[in-house]
């Protein structure tokens, strides 16, 4: 019996917790992300794209739930990079498309249509520039670089997804 009680009350504690975060957070968050992508004529660029399929669900109980916007199930490759102070990524294609987190410090992406956004922590980013084609000045996809004095720690998760055409904001 004992146990029995101690069952009920935490899943009643867990019912109510649910339903108190439901109550406080009622409306789907929406988060953005910037995504390097590239058009018809081999030009990328960057666009803010929001993320907003978001469900309030748990992602392993008995944890409460938490808002979570599922892109895509696929195989993914995980690499941590640490770019040096003053690293400069020149003109090149994202090798795979990646998203791309940073963790510690500034760096910047400026897109072959002269678009430049910095990113820090907190910031998200989906290279997808792989269709690119050199311009009339030798650019292809984008040019990178840190911003500052120091070095800036980056999470790149590389995924499996074939790179699209005239597809901005494609995750939502």
């Amino acid at each position: 019996m004992r146990r029995f009680l101690l069952s009920l009350t935490v899943t009643f504690a867990l019912v109510t917790y649910a339903h108190e975060a439901l109550a406080a957070d009622p409306e789907p968050p929406t988060t953005y992300y910037w995504h390097n992508w590239t058009d018809h004529n081999g030009i990328s660029h960057m666009t803010r794209c929001p993320f907003h399929n978001y469900i309030l669900k748990t992602m392993s109980k008995p944890a409460g739930p938490q808002w979570q916007d599922r892109l895509k199930e696929e195989q993914a490759q995980v690499i941590s990079t640490v770019q040096p102070a003053h690293w400069d990524g020149s003109w090149h294609p994202d090798p795979k498309v990646q998203w791309i987190i940073p963790l510690k410090g500034t760096w910047y992406v400026t897109a072959m249509d002269g678009t430049r956004v910095e990113m820090g922590p907190g910031d998200v980013s989906l290279g997808e520039d792989q269709m690119s084609r050199k311009d009339s000045k030798g650019h292809i996809g984008h040019f990178a670089g840190n911003v500052g004095d120091d070095a800036v720690t980056l999470m790149v998760i590389q995924t499996s997804e074939t790179p699209t055409v005239d597809k901005p904001c494609r995750f939502n």
